[in-house]
């Protein structure tokens, strides 16, 4: 499935969408509740609002957060940090596969050509098997924590 090339960050074939909304994920636990304006999100991303926005109507449409209407509106989280994992932010904001398979069908006449698509799509799932094996064990709780953790360290080796 083709990706919105240009759009986002690309870079690579690979989009900065799952960045974005971890980040964005993210920066509402850290809000502890409370919610944040997608120009605030963007400020910590030091980014468009309307990108931020854009990736916050996903990861509703996913369930992951909800937003509010008004002056006093805002984006907030949907579910507890701790039951989103960087998986589900994932899965709410990327479209097809991470890794390109073949644009064009390669040449039946090549041996290599005949064969590599085959082999490269065994490759190519193990390996996004993987990527959401791992994505999946981490939830926004946890990055969140790490984050506070490295802060801690970097005030203290201020001191």
């Amino acid at each position: 499935m083709p990706r919105d090339a240009g759009e986002e960050g690309e870079m690579a074939g690979l989009s900065s969408r799952s960045a974005v909304a971890i980040h964005a994920l993210t920066m509402l636990a850290y809000r502890g509740g409370g919610s944040l304006t997608s120009a605030e999100i963007a400020d910590s991303l030091a980014s468009n609002p309307v990108l931020v926005r854009r990736i916050l109507g996903r990861l509703r449409d996913a369930g992951l957060v909800r937003s509010v209407e008004g002056r006093n509106g805002g984006w907030s989280l949907a579910r507890a940090p701790r039951g989103i994992t960087l998986l589900d932010a994932y899965a709410a904001v990327e479209e097809g596969r991470v890794l390109s398979r073949h644009a064009h069908p390669p040449s039946d006449a090549c041996e290599v050509g005949r064969n590599i698509c085959d082999l490269l799509e065994v490759e190519f799932q193990d390996a996004e098997r993987a990527m959401e094996k791992r994505l999946g064990r981490t939830t926004v709780a946890g990055l969140l924590r790490r984050v506070l953790d490295t802060e801690r360290e970097l005030a203290a080796a201020d001191r």
